[in-house]
Parts: structure tokens; sequence; C-alpha cells
């Protein structure tokens, strides 16, 4: 099971996550969120985690609505290795191979209906195989308004016909240390991903449920 901590702001908790065994820290480019940092700051703890842990986690950059040009230009300047998509991009930003972000790039979808789910998996998803360590999807809790960390569950019975039939989804959406077990055990998503369900306040991680989380997500399950 993998894990992503995501909306890291400052070294500190970007190094605890890591050292706690994180695949993926997220670092969100979106100015309105409250867990927003500059590029600046994602490339200086982008290099320094490199530098100091002999296998980093991968670096994900959080993007609404922006070019794949302003993309790729901001993976490059940062050092992050991938994009996730939170807006409302076409499936060609990910998808078409002439895409300056394809090969590092998934959508997140909001999926407010079981039917919506199928439709957007199917105009979104990325073969898992035809890339390199990143999800296919993210599926996160439908809002009208804003764009994740809401600390709102998805409602599994929406997608659970997805984590069936398509390989290589991240869980997002209303994650904590206490529900993620059951979360794995009950949909069997390729990886977890969590914001506001391990902070402190927006933007500073609580360091024990940080632990706590990524213990209990990559608990064994028995099959």
């Amino acid at each position: 099971m993998k894990v992503k901590i995501c909306g890291i702001t400052n070294l500190e908790d970007a190094l605890v996550a890591a050292e706690a065994g994180a695949d993926y820290l997220g670092f969100i480019f979106y100015p309105p969120s409250p867990r927003a940092i500059e590029p600046e700051a994602a490339r200086a703890i982008a290099a320094h985690i490199r530098q100091t842990m002999p296998n980093p986690p991968l670096l994900v950059g959080v993007f609404v609505n922006e070019t794949a040009d302003f993309i790729a230009k901001t993976l490059d300047e940062t050092g992050l290795d991938l994009a996730q998509l939170s807006g409302e991009e076409v499936p060609a930003l990910a998808g078409d191979p002439h895409s300056p972000i394809y090969g590092r790039a998934y959508k997140a979808i909001r999926p407010a209906t079981a039917a919506e789910a199928e439709v957007e998996a199917e105009w979104y998803a990325v073969n898992p195989s035809s890339v390199i360590r990143h999800p296919s999807l993210l599926v996160d809790t439908y809002h009208p308004t804003l764009r994740g960390g809401t600390g709102i569950a998805v409602e599994w019975g929406i997608v659970v016909h997805l984590f069936e039939h398509t390989p290589g989804i991240m869980l997002a959406g209303g994650l904590t240390p206490e529900n993620v077990a059951a979360a794995v055990e009950q949909l069997r998503p390729f990886a977890v991903d969590v914001a506001s369900g391990v902070e402190a306040y927006p933007g500073k991680k609580d360091h024990n449920q940080v632990k706590a989380f990524i213990v209990n997500a990559k608990r064994k399950i028995d099959n």
C-alpha cells in the first residue's frame, strides 16, 4: 500500500512524512488553498530531501486548471516528479503522448454519482502499465467549490465499482488514522492520500498523526 501525504508546506513536515514511510509528498500550487506553497519553497524542500535521503518519496505538484506548458515548467524548475491535475483539465493534458506532461501526470476526479465516476474514469484514467510509479487516477470527495482538502469522506458506494475494475487508483477524501485501515480493506486502492486528516491546523502537520496514518494504511491485509 502506497501513501501520499499532501499539503506539505515546510521542510520539517516533509522529513517526518518521508522518514515515516510516505511514498509520495504533495505540494499544492493553487493559491486559494490554505496549504499552498510557493515554487521556490517547494524546490528547496525537494532539493534537501533528495540530498539527504537515499530513497526519497516521489514528489507531486498539485495544479488546478493550469496549462501543460506551465505545469511542465514548474515540475522542471522545482525538481518534482509528478503532477496531479485537480481542476477541470481536459483528458489530453495527461493522456496525449504529445503533451509535455505525458507520463508524469494523473487526474484527480470528484464524482457526485456512480455514473459520473464511471464516465470520468473512462475519460481520464491513464494505463498504469504505460507509466512509471504513479497512479492511474485519484478519486476525491465531491464538493461544488473546493478542490480537495475538505475533510469529508468519499461515499464508498459511489466509487466501489471503479476500484474493482480500474487498476492504479489513489483514494483521497476524509481519510484519517482512524478510518484509513477500513478504507484500504474495503476498497483495496493502489494508494491513499491525506492532507487535512493529519493536520494540527491547515498547512501544518501533526507528526504523530502522520506516523499513525502511514502505519495504519500499510497494515497487512489478509487475503
